[in-house]
């Protein structure tokens, strides 16, 4: 799988709301995810947000989407073959789990790195992950109301012939990213290496 990380904070860039309006905070109760509208358009996708949010899993999210990507890509970035003139995307915004805190964009950074050299050696073609460290608000439920912290924002971004087969290879995408990160059914332990 292709994967890259970039740190994308201060000015105008993006921060990571944990405490939206409308949030559902699926580490108190996983399997709210079924809930969720975009689990519709992406099979596969609540039982990645369920692992995502178990409590072995090193971190939690707050905010996910899927769309149809209308932009140009380049088919080598996703290691597409040729043909492939579809794509469909998702983004899940991430925190980290437990007590653990990005106090510091370059601790994002190092886990960043690590998840994409995971990745890199998983053979799937025709999609990418970009992992983009981001400042973040934390829920008013955390320790420090109102504390700024880092978060990351996970881009899966995949391609096939037609629109279904650009859904499948996402749904696959997603489902090895979730995995590389909380290996389902594995102790909090076990996880440890990506934090």
């Amino acid at each position: 799988m292709e994967a890259d990380w970039e740190i994308e904070v201060g000015g105008d860039a993006p921060v990571i709301d944990a405490d939206w309006a409308g949030m559902l905070d699926l580490r108190r109760s996983a399997e709210k995810a079924r809930s969720l509208p975009e689990v519709d358009q992406l099979s596969g996708l609540a039982e990645a947000l369920m692992q995502l949010n178990a409590k072995s899993s090193p971190v939690w999210t707050s905010k996910c989407d899927v769309w149809i990507n209308q932009e140009a890509f380049d088919a080598d970035e996703l290691d597409a073959p040729e043909g492939c003139a579809h794509a469909m995307a998702c983004y899940i915004d991430l925190l980290p789990g437990g007590d653990s805190r990005w106090s510091e964009a370059a601790h994002a950074g190092e886990w960043c790195g690590l998840v994409c050299r995971e990745l890199r050696g998983m053979t799937q073609r025709s999609c990418r992950l970009d992992l983009v460290v981001r400042s973040a608000m934390l829920s008013a439920n955390e320790a420090e109301p109102g504390a700024r912290d880092y978060g990351v924002t996970a881009y899966i971004v995949a391609a096939g012939r037609d629109e279904a087969a650009a859904r499948k290879t996402l749904s696959a995408a997603v489902a090895v990213f979730a995995d590389s990160v909380a290996p389902a059914g594995a102790p909090a332990n076990a996880v440890a290496k990506l934090q």
